[in-house]
């Protein structure tokens, strides 16, 4: 009987919860609408934009491929970046941080928000930027309306970001919704409609907003990464078979790794991996290696910054997520000679062409990538032939390319006379 009732009152807090994040997305919703018709008056152009941009990273390369391009755009003056981690030294860039009672009051994210709300407000930059829909968008878009600025939402994670309500994201509001809500994700999509600026990684989150109505501007621009830094070392000894590079959480499925890495082990016993990164699931993850008597083939060594060096002692790449926009770790390898083995997924399908430069993986079991492994492992002429076309044509994501992109950006529609509040 007790525990009949404690399943009734766990479903209902759910049905609560859901409900609660119904209601407010519609205030939001309303708000929005509220902003939309308060009485705005033009400025004059400015030699140059100042941009206000916040958005979490977990690790400072990941922050600095995307900042560098655009405030290196000839149109940015200035970009100031709120944020909960030290923001590496770039050119025009300045880092600010939440105080530190306002971070112990209402939390990190919490008080990176709210100081973020305050800079808006008092500062009036021309454009604020959000990285990733939840929840920094959202406040990008009401924020912009509000105080008559250009707002653009880079959206990282592909249409999961929206997909169910943001239920699969990492969010942690909006994952823990106990299934799919459809009435969220309509909210969600007017959001993104609302828009001046939608700035994508790759295809598939754009061919999906389209598909949902959403009707505003879209870019594809890339992390930028320096192309000195990201190359082919072909004299450098391979000290790992495999790299896997990537926040570990359930989405990006190492678990299916490393069960692949236990299959292929049958025919190449030998074989070992690197895994770069952290996350909630290190250790479940780290205790099934063990399970499965990889552990010792398998090295976690946690985030490192310098991912290249990394990448220049592995021979092939791989990504075995569920979900994935354009993935940056996946550009870095190519950039670095490094063929990819991923799930056919997102947008990896933009970058990796099967049995050219890796291998697509469409059927996501752990036999489907053990088995590109050994295909590509055991072939020396396969893995050189597949490295130098992964080389290829990656210039379109060094530094200088994608500041070109930020640079037709600004101009074609950030850099106007913009409106702003009374």
């Amino acid at each position: 009987m007790s525990q009949n009732l404690s399943l009734y009152i766990v479903t209902l807090l759910k049905i609560f919860y859901r409900w609660f994040l119904r209601l407010a997305l519609v205030i939001y919703r309303c708000l929005m609408l509220l902003a939309k018709i308060l009485p705005n008056r033009k400025c004059s152009q400015k030699n140059g934009l100042n941009i206000l941009v916040t958005g979490t990273f977990y690790s400072n390369h990941w922050l600095s491929t995307h900042l560098r391009p655009m405030a290196n755009a000839k149109s940015c003056q200035r970009l100031v970046m709120v944020s909960a981690t030290a923001v590496p030294e770039m050119n025009k860039v300045s880092g600010v941080y939440a105080p530190k009672w306002l971070q112990r009051v209402v939390g990190q994210v919490g008080a990176r928000l709210l100081y973020f709300c305050w800079l808006a407000i008092v500062q009036r930059p021309d454009v604020l930027v959000g990285f990733h829909l939840l929840l920094n968008g959202l406040f990008v878009a009401l924020l912009a309306k509000l105080i008559g600025a250009k707002s653009v939402y880079i959206c990282g994670g592909g249409p999961r970001e929206v997909v169910g309500g943001g239920i699969r994201t990492e969010n942690r509001i909006f994952s823990r919704l106990d299934k799919a809500d459809y009435f969220i994700e309509a909210q969600l999509l007017k959001s993104v409609n609302e828009m001046d600026l939608v700035v994508s990684m790759g295809t598939s989150a754009i061919e999906y907003f389209k598909s949902q109505g959403v009707n505003t501007k879209f870019e594809i621009v890339p992390g930028g990464f320096d192309e000195q830094i990201f190359s082919p070392k072909v004299e450098q000894d391979k000290e790992y078979d495999l790299i896997l590079i990537g926040r570990l959480s359930e989405v990006k499925r190492v678990d299916r790794f490393l069960h692949a890495i236990q299959l292929a082990k049958k025919t190449l016993p030998n074989l070992n991996a690197v895994v770069v990164g952290d996350g909630p699931d290190r250790k479940k993850l780290e205790d099934l290696a063990i399970y499965l008597g990889v552990a010792d083939d398998v090295n976690f060594v946690g985030w490192q910054n310098d991912v290249h060096f990394w990448l220049q002692k592995s021979r092939c790449f791989v990504l075995t997520s569920d979900s994935e926009g354009l993935s940056q770790a996946l550009i870095q390898a190519m950039m670095t000679g490094v063929p990819a083995i991923t799930s056919d997924v997102g947008d990896l399908g933009d970058l990796v062409k099967d049995g050219q430069n890796g291998y697509l993986i469409k059927n996501l079991s752990s036999t489907s990538f053990a088995s590109a492994f050994v295909s590509i492992l055991t072939s020396k002429n396969k893995l050189v032939e597949f490295s130098i076309n992964a080389h290829k044509n990656t210039n379109k994501f060094s530094i200088i390319s994608v500041e070109r992109q930020w640079n037709n950006i600004n101009i074609s529609s950030l850099m106007t006379n913009r409106a702003v509040a009374k």
